[in-house]
């Protein structure tokens, strides 16, 4: 075995998708890059995002909402730009182009491919985190984006994120069909 033990503080998944996660802070729309985030329920669909002692987490925590935006590579500058400033000191709210649904404390992204309004139903404290779990109330997204009515990740072109190196990776070409590439392997009675 050619294995090696590596420092566990660098125990992150390679790559970790991209998302715009927008809250309300004093009345204001505000939205942060956010890496630490995934989907952790099947019906009702909700999603997780970990975020630690921000002025975007303070909007989570009293008004119960956020959103969640899938931003495309041609936004990775205004996506890092909203990592790069915090929202008590600069206006977040001109950066994006932003409309609501029905949640009123759940800005979304109007240049964003695939935007999702949450409610929070679960706050878990973690050591140096906050892991907000919000039901996903609303999906939005635009004709041009779809095949079949289903969001295509070649038509959205998101991109992700490695650390500790700190870099945004495209997406590659697909390589096979989830629930079928492994069916050869399946022993036959």
């Amino acid at each position: 075995m050619d294995k090696i033990k590596i420092d566990s503080s660098n125990a992150y998944l390679y790559p970790m998708p991209m998302v715009i996660v927008g809250s309300v802070v004093d009345g204001k729309p505000n939205f942060m890059p956010v890496a630490w985030v995934s989907r952790v329920n099947y019906r009702p669909p909700m999603f997780a995002v970990a975020i630690g002692p921000h002025y975007s987490s303070r909007g989570i925590e009293e008004n119960g909402e956020f959103s969640v935006n899938i931003p495309s590579i041609s936004m990775m500058e205004r996506t890092d730009y909203c990592g790069l400033v915090s929202g008590v000191k600069r206006d977040k709210s001109e950066v994006f182009d932003i409309f609501y649904g029905e949640l009123e404390n759940a800005p979304l992204i109007e240049e964003c491919p695939v935007s999702m309004a949450c409610s929070v139903s679960e706050t878990v404290e973690m050591k140096t985190n906050q892991l907000f779990i919000g039901e996903v109330l609303e999906l939005y997204s635009e004709e041009r984006y779809l095949t079949d009515g289903n969001p295509d990740i070649e038509k959205i072109e998101p991109f992700t994120l490695t650390m500790p190196g700190n870099r945004y990776w495209a997406v590659g070409s697909s390589i096979g069909k989830a629930w079928n590439a492994g069916k050869s392997l399946i022993k036959k009675d």
